[in-house]
């Protein structure tokens, strides 16, 4: 099973236009009945790009945004996995050799936790949690 960064699943909205290994990955998954998952820090991160481009005065592609954010929210609803006490302590314990970047050790914390692999674009920084990880652009 799969945890997937936000990088990857921002990947998937520009549809056919996607990178061909993130589409693959995931046309994969589906096929063989993998369950993909979502950091609560990717939720944030999705409604942080929507605010961010609403406080510039761009109402329009906020709105496309919004929607799109709510349909991923819509199908990932019951995927989306919470940081808990435990997590909080592997965050910890994660981020206390190297601090940063703060979010990306909760998502692998949350990784670890559940026995997932993340699936990220951004591998330079989880390299030194010792996560697995699955790099679909490549």
């Amino acid at each position: 099973m799969y945890l997937a960064d936000t990088d990857v699943l921002s990947e998937t909205r520009r549809e056919e236009r996607a990178n061909e290994g993130v589409r693959a990955f995931f046309r994969q998954a589906r096929i063989d009945g993998r369950v993909v998952h979502l950091s609560v820090v990717t939720v944030a991160e999705l409604r942080q790009g929507v605010e961010r481009v609403r406080r510039r005065g761009d109402a329009r592609q906020a709105a496309g945004l919004e929607k799109l954010v709510d349909n991923v929210l819509r199908e990932y609803d019951k995927k989306i996995l919470p940081a808990g006490k435990e997590i909080g302590g592997l965050w910890g314990n994660l981020r206390a050799p190297h601090p940063e970047p703060a979010l990306d050790k909760l998502i692998a914390a949350t990784a670890i936790f559940h026995g997932l692999t993340v699936v990220t674009r951004n591998v330079r920084d989880f390299k030194e949690t010792g996560v697995e990880m699955l790099n679909p652009f490549e």
